[in-house]
């Protein structure tokens, strides 16, 4: 009797997009300062980034700091925001070494100019690489990031080069942040909170949302992979078809 063929394993989505959430809790539990709970899930960063660009997920899009942060106590802000240049000054090497591509989403306006100096530079510098990309959410928040497309699309039509009724989805979506961007097919809220906190409003009209308890802290590969068969136990219909 011939052996029955090895089935191939489904593929990964195409993109993933995770809001990461509980490093404060993370830190509580263990009577620890806020700021070793964010340095905790800067390690689970790395390695989520790793363990999706070797089970070959095109796009991982991660909430690292939204426009409503900013609330935050000043100290906590801080250290987001140092936390934020250290990943960026110790990992680009690496991201740039393994053909990872950097892009940042949201309105750069408020932050610093050594911040936004690091950001420009990190883009530029993988712009061409191909074997994942990496997106960034800071100071992302989607109101905002609709708004401001709304505003380039009035710019247009004021000046002329655009019709009013011409308008379409397609003109909304080219003016996000994501143009160049493929929508999220699975969306992972960690620390068992189930809302989007205001995140790719627009581009998840038909993602699969997965809420798991895990603190970010404690993510890693096998969370991962459990998210990632979750997503091919969905059926994705996109409105086409009901029960």
């Amino acid at each position: 009797m011939q052996p029955a063929p090895r089935q191939q394993p489904l593929p990964p989505p195409r993109h993933i997009a995770v809001i990461m959430d509980g490093n404060g809790r993370w830190a509580k539990a263990r009577s620890l300062p806020r700021i070793a709970g964010h340095r905790r899930g800067a390690e689970a960063v790395r390695a989520t980034v790793t363990a999706c660009r070797e089970i070959g997920v095109g796009y991982l899009t991660l909430y690292a700091f939204s426009s409503e942060n900013w609330k935050r106590p000043a100290a906590e802000v801080g250290d987001l925001m140092g936390l934020l240049r250290h990943y960026l000054q110790s990992e680009l090497e690496e991201l740039d070494r393994n053909g990872i591509r950097v892009r940042f989403i949201g309105e750069r306006g408020r932050l610093s100019a050594d911040l936004v100096a690091l950001i420009v530079n990190a883009e530029a510098r993988t712009m061409c690489h191909q074997a994942m990309t990496l997106v960034l959410a800071v100071n992302y928040g989607s109101h905002d990031e609709i708004v401001r497309a709304c505003r380039r699309v009035a710019r247009e039509v004021a000046a002329g080069r655009l019709q009013p009724d011409a308008i379409d989805e397609a003109t909304i979506a080219a003016n996000l942040d994501t143009a160049d961007i493929p929508p999220p097919d699975l969306i992972v809220r960690t620390s068992g909170e189930q809302r989007l906190s205001n995140f790719l409003l627009w581009q998840a009209a038909y993602s699969e949302f997965l809420f798991v308890d895990t603190l970010w802290p404690d993510f890693g590969r096998a969370q991962l992979e459990e998210a990632i068969h979750e997503f091919h136990r969905r059926e994705r219909r996109y409105g086409a078809t009901s029960d």
